[in-house]
């Protein structure tokens, strides 16, 4: 085995300074003389290769985030690695080595869903670090090799290489990202920012961790020393390459204005630990070199991490592995396709169903669909996507369903998205008449409803009609509320039902929806085959698994979008009733929790065993997410709130009302009943100070099983 590290020190040794500091860009020249090819960093792969062409495009990462399962989601990351090694390859040997076309995929974003007003929330997980931090892992599993962890140790040879982004303490607001200072205390820090990205860096191995725009407590994120050297590096043995958020060095002196000069910010990020510069900043380096503001080691060491990291790639290493004869045939492959349609089909959340659902064909002679969203490509794509060699938009996939039917489609888009009519020429609402005659039409109406990224979406990305990509409220926009009125009174006075369909990666108040329609279903951005994927649902042939990954708040329910503090955030901290929780999730069957019982006593290295019962009581085959919470606050009379290891946190406005400790999606026919094993590590049960210090309190610990109406006490003595 070569060792990449020596090999790395001999090519610097070798190297000027002026030679070595070029290569701390993002778009690295080639080095004729020591044999370095030109090399991009900047690859996209939130959910499919991205930006590069051709690729599959799975649903957006919160859609993901809702099938709550792991196993899918390397499975998923395994597929993007080999498409992005499919079109390396093709690349490579035509010498195009251009931006988007490298191995370093940085992806996946760890972010916490802290408030649904942040454009780019739909690239995240959700608002919950223990899901956040399992799937984070697992797709950063996939994209580096599920083979490479066999032995339990870091990587020696990557597939492609991940990078957790964007470190730490980001979540909007996105009109204010350059110059924007996130206040966040410790506590909130330990509990809630940082688990998933120290998950991704300890278990994860994750080669490459990407830093934010903001500052944090009024530090630059990308200059931050604390985090990037004594956290990442020191505390969590962090062994991979940092790379800036792209220009985020330059907003250091430009937007941060904690230092006066490009030199002082490029010397400041390096000094930190930020290896490599998404930007042009790092061009100041040898003029800060000059100056005495760094050493010639810092900037050394940094280019010894980025070229270990090409070496894993195969890239700079003699050594020829399997990835290398990964053919373009393995882009794009119907395989590929059918795991894009399976991911979307388990993501799709049922939210309300009075039984109309599963549709039957032969009971609707003429079925309405009607709304802006029913025909729309960008709301299966998201944000950072491919280019899908099929696309099957709502209209589509139910159009094709009932292709061999006698069942008519009867289509009105209703509205725009958020315009009020399509034509400047005409009045406003000027599709309201024709989404009138299809209601008068049908026997039975969809409507669609939602997002898509020209309205939440990356600041100077997406052209975001409200400005940078944040929304302004929670409420459809009002092109949209008319004509979900419209269309459910007047199917009310026709007597006739309305099946509600959204597609948007965020939370959006559908109170008059859930109080009017007969059907709700959550479909996010569902990537290229979410028309055929909801189809299928729509019609019984896929029985709905997938859980909400957010909650679904009202609006007026949400503190200060600029206020990082936890408090009435997440169902982890909101004190009031939201319209959906995280975690909420119908199915077309029902299962039942026969018993829970928790081991051993005291704790161990592995922490606890929870055992379930869960049978499939209904007629319909189908996968149950079966939850976990733990509650680690002491009620009001516990015996225990006399115990002096209480006393650091008496106030249970601090704590959580309940966390995610465990997870496990199980398939189970009618009637099948299963038996299984959680495992609640000893981390989850420890509680978080004030001073963010994690400590394991004597005392008891309720354990909740979503849907099991009794509850498990563990005692901890």
């Amino acid at each position: 085995m070569i060792n990449d590290e020596k090999m790395a020190t001999d090519i610097v040794d070798q190297m000027s300074m002026e030679e070595i500091m070029e290569q701390l860009l993002h778009q690295a020249p080639q080095n004729q003389r020591l044999g370095i090819p030109e090399y991009n960093w900047w690859g996209e792969a939130l959910h499919g290769v991205a930006r590069a062409g051709t690729a599959s495009v799975f649903p957006q990462a919160i859609a993901l985030a809702a099938t709550f399962d792991v196993h899918l989601i390397e499975e998923i990351a395994d597929v993007i690695a080999t498409e992005a090694r499919a079109k390396f390859n093709a690349s490579v040997a035509d010498d195009d080595r251009d931006i988007y076309k490298g191995l370093t995929l940085w992806a996946p974003n760890l972010n916490i869903f802290r408030d649904p007003r942040w454009g780019r929330g739909h690239e995240t997980y959700g608002e919950d670090p223990y899901l956040t931090a399992r799937m984070g892992v697992a797709f950063i599993r996939g994209l580096q090799g599920v083979e490479n962890y066999e032995n339990g140790e870091e990587p020696k040879r990557l597939k492609t290489a991940a990078c957790a982004k964007h470190f730490a303490v980001h979540s909007g607001p996105e009109a204010q990202r350059h110059s924007f200072n996130a206040v966040v205390n410790e506590k909130d820090l330990e509990e809630t920012y940082l688990p998933a990205f120290h998950e991704a860096v300890t278990e994860g191995k994750v080669a490459g961790v990407m830093g934010a725009y903001n500052r944090i407590n009024g530090v630059p994120a990308c200059a931050n020393r604390d985090f990037n050297w004594k956290l990442l590096r020191e505390k969590w043995g962090f062994s991979g390459y940092y790379v800036s958020d792209c220009w985020a060095v330059k907003d250091i002196y430009e937007n941060h204005k904690v230092v006066d000069t490009p030199a002082k910010a490029a010397a400041m990020a390096i000094n930190s630990g930020c290896d490599l510069n998404c930007g042009k900043t790092y061009a100041y380096l040898k003029e800060a070199l000059e100056e005495g503001l760094v050493k010639e080691e810092n900037i050394k060491q940094a280019l010894k991490r980025l070229l270990i990291i090409r070496m894993k790639l195969g890239i700079l290493s003699d050594m020829q592995s399997d990835y290398d004869k990964i053919s373009f045939l393995e882009n794009d492959t119907p395989e590929h396709q059918k795991l894009v349609c399976r991911a979307a089909e388990k993501s799709i959340v049922l939210l309300k169903n009075n039984g109309i659902l599963p549709l039957k064909k032969v009971k609707y002679s003429k079925i309405g669909i009607i709304g802006p969203t029913a025909d729309s490509r960008n709301v299966l794509e998201g944000n950072y996507f491919g280019r899908s060699s099929v696309y099957i938009t709502n209209l589509d996939g139910i159009r094709q369903y009932l292709s061999t039917s006698d069942t008519r489609i009867i289509y009105s888009e209703g509205c725009h998205l958020y315009k009020k009519s399509f034509s400047c020429m005409s009045k406003e609402s000027d599709r309201l008449s024709e989404a009138k005659a299809v209601v008068n039409a049908s026997d039975v109406i969809l409507l669609f409803l939602g997002l898509d990224a020209t309205i939440e979406g990356e600041e100077g990305d997406a052209g975001n009609m409200y400005g940078a990509g944040d929304k302004d409220s929670l409420m459809l926009p009002d092109c949209q509320q008319l004509l979900q009125k419209t269309v459910i009174e007047l199917a009310k006075a026709k007597g006739k039902e309305v099946i509600a369909v959204i597609n948007a990666g965020s939370a959006v108040d559908i109170s008059y929806l859930k109080e009017h329609c007969s059907a709700i279903l959550y479909c996010w951005y569902s990537g290229a085959y979410g028309g055929a994927a909801l189809a299928n649902v729509l019609f019984g042939d896929v029985n709905p698994s997938a859980r909400l990954p957010i909650t679904l708040y009202k609006e007026g329910q949400l503190p200060d979008f600029l206020d990082y503090s936890m408090k009435n955030r997440t169902y982890r901290y909101l004190r009031e009733e939201p319209l959906y929780t995280f975690g909420f999730g119908l199915s077309y069957t029902s299962f039942l929790y026969h018993f829970i019982k928790a081991e051993p006593k005291p704790m161990t290295e592995k922490g606890i065993c929870v055992k379930i019962k869960v049978e499939n009581s209904g007629s319909f085959d189908g996968e149950e997410a079966v939850l976990v919470y733990i509650d680690k606050c002491p009620k009001e009379k516990d015996k225990y709130l006399e115990n002096a290891n209480y006393i650091p946190y008496l106030s249970a406005e601090n704590q959580p009302i309940r966390s995610l400790c465990a997870f496990n999606k199980i398939y189970l026919r009618a009637g099948e009943v299963q038996e299984i094993t959680l495992h609640i590590r000893e981390t989850e049960l420890m509680t978080v100070l004030e001073n963010g210090e994690r400590i394991l309190l004597k005392g008891r610990y309720t354990l909740e099983v979503a849907h099991l109406k009794e509850s498990f006490v563990y005692e901890v003595s």
